[in-house]
């Protein structure tokens, strides 16, 4: 049996390579993730232990808000310059140095603009000597306080060169020039560490600039004297200066700081590994009619093997064997392909971060076994139905010529039914909030289910509609046909429809809730913001691009300007709870620029120790005007502040509106947004030159008109959405496949009845045209479906966050029809080599066919 099942496979390997190449691209996906992190978390490991290299201990005062990897980067509050020298007295301390490291520093380019950076931070620092790491290549160290040095990667990036007088931006001062003195670089001829771009500055300037206070430091690095390890000197430190100050030895840094990314990597290796799934998922219905199709044409051949003895048992074990096989080889050839494409994805990643230096390309355990476990699963458990399918042909069915029987639809259309509602009722769970902690699985359930249910009613529909579909084509012989073969097979028809729903789906689902996203958001703004005029940038890093306050102030004296509004933000502490806190240049905005109505107290103005909350914190946690509310922010120590007034609360509005001077003491102390109003008949166009004219030291941002600015902040999701749309691409891509396989297994099958139409007068280009047609119909059908399915999941979906501000529900018509135009194509690409093989056929050899 094991020998006619290897015979049996060779003879139909052509066949198979086309089902295992979904299971290849499915695995590449899975090894390709594992080895993308498993390379960026060594190299991460590797830089920061590089990166604490010669700090036995290090100092810093405890943050006063935690801010997640998500959220921008962690900065140590500052502490006084006397912390130093009472670490310096400690017992078993040989050196103890003052740093000044704070991310925010960024330097102007020779194009003028700043450089950005997009993921690593921008170090502005104080000097601190050359070092076993560091070491100067050019130049010297800073003296003045108009000097700088700069790391050799942001020399590259910047295109500036030793003794060019450059712009830097800091969090704490608008835009100050420096001369580059020097360029440093790294031990083992590094340009960056991780990509960073590092300023330089004199101590003093770091202090003012980086942490807005002289004589201060936010940490300390600390070298042991001879004999004295780590632990114990960091003990002794930490007894030294007690609970308000971290310290930690310079291996507990580095592996912090290493698994910080690593975490963040493991949310990137969870979407590839989801859109592997997805690719798995539509892999899945090619293999089960792969071998549906192969079982329907080897009856005889398994009628015959029952009949000289084989049992049910080993029928099944034939089809499985071929399954296995197929799935190995694909593993393997899967897995290549991962590696290749983690290590390819990994160059992109470090290229992009500015020049990451890799660790050594490494095959995880995860990856090795990931792949050969979902390729031979996926296989398996696809095989599983045709395998019993075959394992009841009757004897007697090799005695006669044998037609696959049209079987009844009742029980698959049952079974659809039930998983649609299970489906739906995960769904429905997952987006009212009503599944806890579980909410994201029971979505993706309830999508899975949804997927699953509608591809198993799709053969009841199958027949009608693509009947509907092909009567387009009916005007000739060859549309006839076409049409009457798409049509003849509904669980054929529909396993391979499904496939390419299963993509087509989740792009039309993504689309309708992010162009729904869009239109609510700009909706909102265009009716909500009352301002001509927005000073604002695009953030490309942790931190949000800021201007210099001053600009508030020379904008208002513009001729023809009404009111000019300055919008401050930070994470703080209110109340105890981690909460979004906003100050205002001009209070009176609240109401004027973004229509806030008062429902308790006065909005339009704040005494130093007052605060403004919306409707919903002050019902949340129970305050009302006159309530005492403690705050911490960033920097400082903590204030009560009394709710002067309460205002209803909106999509723009901010939980908690605090008083111009509190932004002092935010994380950045500059604003991040402007709002122009200007006097009824003064134009914008007259008004805005002389407001960009004052951001000509600001290059990180720029003033817009309103409906610019709208649509620039709605624009940040097209991006998302066009990542999105390449990655789900690969599962278009097997769904092309399983038509292509189909097809050409379906000629196979109907060898002797398309020489025999060849016979009767059918020509070669109507044999190719009856093909084409055929897959048009099929991917046509498939294309309807995804639509259909997508923009149900994306309408339930916005429906059920209507209360985050989704309030209009956008079907992407022109996105629907070229999907639709798309699917024909694809059908007309996928009908190529089947129809040339149709074409070809020996018409007397395929007359006697048998």
């Amino acid at each position: 049996m094991f020998r006619a099942t290897l015979k049996s496979l060779l003879a139909r390997k052509v066949r198979l390579i086309l089902s295992g190449l979904a299971v290849v691209l499915g695995v590449m996906f899975v090894s390709g993730a594992f080895v993308l992190t498993d390379t960026l978390g060594r190299s991460f490991d590797a830089i920061f232990a590089d990166a604490y290299e010669g700090v036995d201990v290090n100092v810093a005062a405890k943050p006063k808000i935690a801010v997640s990897e998500m959220e921008g980067e962690q900065t140590a509050p500052p502490f006084p310059a006397a912390t130093v020298e009472t670490v310096r007295t400690v017992p078993g301390v040989a050196e103890a140095t003052g740093v000044v490291a704070a991310d925010g520093a960024r330097l102007i380019g020779s194009n003028g603009k700043a450089v950005a950076s997009f993921g690593p931070p921008q170090l502005g620092e104080n000097w601190t000597g050359e070092s076993e790491v560091v070491r100067l290549r050019e130049g010297r160290e800073p003296r003045a306080d108009d000097e700088i040095v700069i790391n050799k990667g942001l020399a590259a990036a910047g295109k500036v060169k030793l003794g060019d007088r450059v712009g830097v931006l800091t969090p704490m001062q608008p835009k100050q020039e420096f001369t580059i003195v020097g360029i440093f670089g790294y031990s083992g001829d590094r340009d960056s560490i991780g990509g960073a771009n590092e300023i330089m500055f004199t101590t003093p300037v770091a202090q003012r600039l980086m942490l807005g206070e002289p004589d201060t430091f936010n940490s300390v690095s600390v070298t042991a004297a001879g004999g004295v390890s780590d632990e114990s000197l960091r003990d002794a430190v930490s007894a030294a200066l007690g609970d308000g100050y971290v310290v930690k030895t310079g291996e507990q840094l580095s592996t912090e700081a290493a698994e910080g990314f690593k975490e963040a990597l493991t949310f990137f290796n969870r979407i590839l590994l989801g859109f592997a799934a997805v690719a798995l998922l539509v892999g899945t219905f090619l293999i089960l009619n792969t071998f549906s199709i192969i079982v329907a044409q080897r009856t005889r051949e398994l009628a015959l093997m029952r009949a000289i003895g084989a049992s049910g048992k080993q029928i099944i074990g034939s089809v499985v064997l071929e399954a296995i096989a197929v799935g190995l080889i694909a593993s393997v050839l899967g897995l290549g392909a991962g590696i290749g494409i983690g290590a390819l994805l990994a160059y992109l990643f470090s290229t992009f971060a500015g020049g990451l230096t890799l660790a050594g390309l490494g095959v995880p355990a995860s990856a090795v076994i990931g792949a050969f476990a979902v390729g031979l699963i996926i296989t398996v458990v696809a095989a599983l139905l045709p395998a019993l399918r075959a394992s009841r042909i009757p004897p007697i069915a090799a005695m006669q010529d044998v037609a696959t029987p049209d079987r009844p639809l009742t029980k698959i259309t049952v079974a659809g039914g039930v998983v649609t509602a299970i489906g739906a009722t995960l769904l429905a769970l997952g987006l009212t909030g009503n599944a806890g902690d579980n909410t994201l699985v029971t979505i993706l359930g309830g999508v899975l289910f949804a997927f699953i249910g509608v591809a198993l009613l799709t053969p009841l529909i199958s027949r009608p509609v693509v009947s509907l579909l092909g009567a387009i084509f009916a005007w000739s012989v060859p549309g006839k046909l076409g049409r009457l073969n798409s049509g003849r097979n509904p669980r054929r028809t529909a396993i391979t429809a499904a496939a390419l729903m299963v993509g087509i789906a989740l792009v039309t689902g993504v689309t309708v809730i992010l162009d729904s996203a869009k239109s609510s958001i700009s909706g909102l703004a265009q009716d909500t913001i009352k301002a001509e005029l927005v000073i604002a940038g695009v953030q490309s890093g942790p931190r949000p691009p800021s201007f210099d306050p001053a600009v508030l102030e020379k904008a208002a004296a513009i001729p023809g300007v009404r009111l000019v509004d300055g919008e401050y933000g930070d994470m703080a502490l209110v109340g105890g709870e981690r909460t979004w806190v906003a100050a205002s240049s001009e209070v009176a905005s609240l109401r004027q620029i973004f229509g806030a109505t008062p429902t308790a107290g006065d909005i339009d103005r704040l005494a130093p120790d007052q605060m403004l909350v919306s409707s919903d914190t002050a019902k949340s946690r129970g305050l009302s005007v006159g309530s005492q509310v403690p705050v911490q922010l960033a920097r400082g120590e903590a204030r009560t502040f009394t709710v002067s007034g309460i205002y209803a609360s909106s999509q723009l509005t901010n939980p908690v509106v605090l008083p111009p001077a509190a932004a002092r003491d935010f994380t950045i102390p500059q604003p991040i947004q402007g709002f122009i109003q200007l006097a009824p008949g003064t134009s914008v166009a007259s008004v805005q030159p002389q407001v960009e004219a004052l951001l000509a030291d600001s290059p990180e941002v720029s003033v817009a008109d309103r409906d610019a600015f709208i649509e620039q902040q709605a624009g940040q999701l097209d991006g998302l959405l066009t990542m999105i749309q390449i990655l789900l691409a690969l599962a278009i891509v097997i769904a092309v496949l399983g038509i292509i396989n189909t097809l050409a297994l379906s000629v196979l099958e109907r060898t002797r009845e398309l020489g025999l139409l060849r016979a009767i007068g059918l020509r070669r280009a109507q044999t190719m045209r009856m093909i084409t047609v055929e897959a048009v119909v099929i991917s046509v059908f498939g294309a309807l479906l995804g639509v259909a399915v997508g923009s149900g999941l994306g309408a339930a979906v916005v429906e059920a966050l209507k209360d985050e501000g989704i309030t209009d529900l956008v079907l992407p018509w022109d996105q629907m029809g070229v999907m639709l135009g798309l699917a024909a194509l694809v059908g007309v690409i996928a009908a190529v080599l089947p129809a040339v093989r149709a074409a070809r056929i020996n018409v007397l050899g395929a007359i006697a066919h048998d």
